[in-house]
């Protein structure tokens, strides 16, 4: 696929995001060349499906050259720290969003087995084998709306190493029997390496800074988030909203009097078929039984609802800080963490954030991850996904969008050159053009040019061979 001039409604979103720059802060808008550059970027990441400044060039056919892209890049600006959440307040206005539900999750990104320089690489657990890698762990967050999905807030996570060492030590020694007064101390914790959960709330306040007026109906996180520091702050960052997580299955509570696991309190009280749609789509039958409870954790009551769907054999545990909701909606808010699974598969899979993202340091984790999540806001302004929102029709998937830019992108290319004052020798000079950058490389799987070595018996050492094997 080939890049010539930037994609119209490419062109069109940069200059949004551009005024929404200039209106949260006066001196962090783009310049003519850098419009210029943040479109071409974000039209090659789709093309190309990676953040690399070599591929660019090629698709450029070298009018963009790798080190001029890569200079921008690395150039200190300061419209990096509110690009965005610039771009999010133009997905607000364009679709008129004044209301919404915020999720959160986190993944991993692998990478090589030895790093120096990529930033907050580490171990960690992959979770298709089992084993563990070395890549980066990434907390997303996400804004589901009436209308669209769209991400407003990502950061790095990196675990203390030193409590990481601590970890490892400790457990041999729980596992043989070692009474807790003569095992090592837990060190004190490093405020440089924050948990996931502060993370997130981090995250969580800067957009609650950047958008004050925005609704948010409820938060929404998977069971690593359920502890009573979160659900507490995420509430009172956004007003006071509903935070909906889940209990781990040998979490306590104290119910009537006594203390017991949650597994053992809704044992006795089995859950009832109810009927719940699954975002807002198919309807599909679940067991529920509820009750709001004093989570011993948390120190206080919480509404916990033990949910099974069908074909599932174990319940899972919800858990919400506000009891004043009714249990089904609960449950049917739950069900929108599911969204944040698919948004980072199309994220990884199609808008460049999965391979070639090679980017030293922080600056260059960050930024590659900025220019790969702009490309998923823009792709929301695209012609045919506004046309199809206007209309109320299912919204178009990440991948057949980013089919319909790389056609769009390659049919314009080729429009350009025909429209030129002498088309055959403008197509001439980019058959030329395109066998300067796309170089053709020695290959070490033939052997033509080389000397295959000498594939014969040798006559003096017949006899021998005789020998032996007369001998065997």
């Amino acid at each position: 696929m080939f890049i010539g001039k930037t994609l119209p409604f490419v062109r069109a979103y940069v200059a949004e995001v551009d005024r929404a720059l200039r209106q949260m802060d006066p001196d962090a808008g783009l310049t003519t060349i850098r419009r210029k550059w943040l479109g071409f970027c974000l039209v090659a990441i789709l093309v190309t499906n990676s953040v690399c400044w070599k591929r660019f060039e090629r698709a450029s056919l070298g009018h963009r050259s790798h080190a001029a892209l890569s200079w921008m890049f690395w150039q200190h600006q300061r419209f990096w720290a509110f690009l965005l959440h610039a771009s999010v307040s133009v997905m607000l206005a364009e679709y008129g969003i004044t209301e919404g539900v915020i999720v959160v999750d986190d993944f991993e990104k692998k990478r090589a087995k030895q790093t120096t320089r990529i930033y907050k690489a580490h171990k960690v657990k992959e979770k298709k084998t089992g084993g563990f890698i070395n890549g980066q762990s990434v907390v997303l967050v996400l804004l589901v709306t009436p209308k669209v999905t769209i991400p407003v807030g990502v950061e790095f996570y990196r675990p203390d190493p030193v409590i990481t060492a601590w970890n490892k030590a400790e457990q041999p020694l729980k596992k043989r029997g070692v009474p807790k007064r003569k095992r090592p101390a837990k060190p004190p914790k490093d405020p440089r390496y924050p948990t996931k959960p502060e993370i997130a709330l981090r995250v969580f306040a800067a957009f609650r800074h950047a958008f004050p007026a925005l609704v948010i109906r409820c938060v929404v996180a998977d069971n690593l988030y359920g502890t009573q520091s979160f659900l507490d702050t995420a509430s009172a960052i956004f007003g006071g909203v509903q935070v909906i997580s889940k209990l781990r299955k040998n979490q306590k509570v104290r119910f009537r009097g006594k203390t017991l696991h949650v597994t053992t309190l809704f044992k006795r009280y089995s859950g009832v078929p109810q009927k719940i749609r699954i975002r807002g789509g198919d309807e599909v039958t679940v067991w529920v039984s509820s009750v709001r409870v004093h989570v011993c954790a948390h120190g206080t009551k919480r509404f916990v609802i033990a949910l099974k769907y069908e074909g599932e054999e174990d319940y899972r545990y919800l858990v919400a800080s506000d009891m004043s909701w009714r249990h089904l909606d609960i449950v049917q808010a739950h069900t929108l963490r599911w969204l944040v699974e698919v948004f980072i598969q199309d994220w990884k899979t199609y808008e460049g954030w999965g391979q070639l993202t090679k980017q030293y340091d922080e600056e260059g984790s960050r930024r590659s991850l900025i220019l790969s999540l702009l490309c998923d806001h823009c792709l929301l302004l695209h012609p045919d996904q506004l046309a199809r929102m206007k209309d109320n029709l299912p919204a178009c998937t990440v991948g057949s969008l980013r089919d319909r830019v790389q056609v769009e992108s390659l049919v314009q290319f080729f429009q350009e050159v025909v429209s030129s004052e002498n088309p055959q020798e403008q197509l001439e000079k980019v058959a030329q053009r395109a066998k300067e950058v796309f170089t053709l490389n020695d290959s070490g799987k033939h052997m033509v040019g080389r000397d295959l070595g000498r594939l014969e018996s040798t006559p003096s050492l017949e006899y021998r061979a005789k020998v032996v094997m007369k001998a065997a």
